[in-house]
């Protein structure tokens, strides 16, 4: 960490892999939105902490002693590391957000008649939980992609105290977009209504304050993932209430979730132990513990000021190129805050070709498809629903070679200027058709390739 060299924080910046044609060149990695890179102070935290793992709670083994120690550390420095008071609120360990969305989802008791408000901007972790637990309603949003902020106000006044729940992005991870959270909160507490912000895209680019209780624009949900801040195995963190879960039974249950059981009477753990069946992922515990150490000593501040430097240079260079459609705001707005993902189109280039070719020419890892937010790219792609009707019935038939998607690129804090330099001199070699290779659709996958190339095959793992 030292002088926070964020270029060289991370494990595989210096990697090089082959492309066609033969040569290898440094892997740049522009997908960080789907899952970031380890790092290096966390695996190195893991690395002295390997020889101390054992099994937590219960074990009177020194090895269990101190893993029981840190896995339980974790849970109160994940509540610290978003402002939430551990007077009041829980943090429960899952696999990832969208297990922690699914687990809220089931521990809230909705009423016949309730209402969750959600937005066209969500990842399908933020609106596929809520459709299966109660009546969803959708937030509209305007042309460019942002949450519109009318339409909240007039649902909220439309269904009254209906609304159960208000659940919304902390970022998008299509646009990048942030939408005005805490002037939304207030807004849902001033109807009655609890406020949930999906994180995951927001934890590792910005600094949270969930407020206490009570407080007019505080959070009463959180959720995100480890393994989108730096630390891989899987460790996702749902943070509520503690109120929420004393009340009924946990969701899952099993081995840990009790405190006394006979064959007539089951006496339920504390929390978090309520809540996370079976042996718990004290690795992934572990890493997240050391990533948010290392986030909060390098400082939000210094990490938000460098990625709104890489966005706002990006979308100058975007503008400096024809050919090319955005989607969202297509330029930086000051005063404006959006984290570092842009999405884009190559003209007369299906996206999964051109994703291909930025890959296997240029070595350069982005992310092509409908991101797990359909309603939002439809929305973006002004696709009707005749539209999708045909693409849906085109995957029905297991048809995906030209189904709507757009190219991604996203930003972590140890990308720089010069990788996006790269990045757009293979774009233009797209645009102008001066790549190498010759590229196909599958039919069935959707995938593009191209042909006569295979990656020489990896040992040791």
């Amino acid at each position: 960490m030292k002088n926070y060299d964020f270029k060289n924080a991370v494990v595989g910046t210096n990697v090089l892999v082959p492309v066609l044609g033969g040569a290898k060149k440094k892997y740049i990695n522009f997908d960080n939105a789907a899952s970031t890179p380890p790092l290096k102070y966390v695996w190195e935290t893991l690395h002295k902490f390997k020889d101390y793992y054992s099994s937590v709670h219960r074990g009177t083994g020194f090895k269990s002693i101190i893993s029981t120690k840190a896995y339980d550390d974790a849970h109160v420095k994940a509540l610290r590391f978003v402002g939430a008071d551990p007077g009041c609120f829980t943090a429960i360990f899952m696999k990832n957000t969208s297990d922690a969305l699914n687990k809220l989802a089931r521990r809230i008791n909705f009423r016949r008649g309730d209402i969750v408000l959600s937005s066209l901007m969500e990842h399908h972790s933020n609106d596929l939980p809520w459709r299966a637990a109660a009546k969803t309603v959708h937030i509209e949003i305007d042309g460019l992609g942002y949450l519109d902020l009318d339409d909240y106000k007039k649902k909220l006044k439309k269904y009254g105290r209906k609304v159960r729940l208000v659940a919304v992005t902390g970022a998008s991870n299509v646009s990048g977009l942030i939408p005005p959270l805490k002037k939304m909160a207030e807004m849902a507490h001033r109807a009655g209504a609890e406020f949930l912000v999906d994180a995951a895209q927001l934890t590792p680019h910005r600094k949270i304050k969930m407020g206490k209780p009570g407080e007019p624009d505080s959070f009463d949900y959180l959720a995100f993932s480890a393994h989108k801040m730096y630390a891989p195995f899987g460790t996702g963190v749902l943070i509520g209430p503690k109120k929420i879960f004393l009340r009924g039974d946990p969701d899952s249950v099993g081995g840990g979730t009790v405190n006394y059981v006979t064959r007539s009477e089951v006496q339920w753990a504390h929390l978090p132990d309520k809540e996370e069946a079976g042996s718990p992922n004290v690795v992934g515990a572990v890493a997240l513990s050391a990533a948010i150490d290392f986030l909060d000593k390098a400082g939000f501040s210094r990490i938000a000021a460098h990625e709104k430097e890489l966005t706002r240079y990006a979308l100058e260079r975007f503008s400096d190129i024809d050919g090319v459609t955005l989607y969202g705001p297509k330029t930086w707005v000051a005063g404006e805050d959006r984290v570092g993902a842009i999405s884009f189109n190559v003209d007369n280039h299906y996206h999964a070709a051109a994703a291909a070719i930025l890959s296997y020419e240029g070595a350069i890892a982005v992310r092509n498809g409908c991101f797990c937010a359909h309603p939002y790219i439809q929305r973006l792609l002004r696709l009707s629903d005749k539209d999708s009707k045909v693409y849906r019935d085109e995957i029905n038939r297991k048809i995906r070679s030209h189904i709507p998607g757009m190219i991604r690129i996203s930003f972590g804090l140890y990308n720089t200027r010069s990788e996006i330099d790269r990045f757009f001199e293979m774009l233009e070699k797209i645009v102008t058709r001066k790549y190498k290779g010759n590229y196909y659709v599958g039919r069935r996958s959707g995938e593009a390739f191209p042909r006569n190339f295979r990656f020489p095959r990896m040992t040791g793992f």
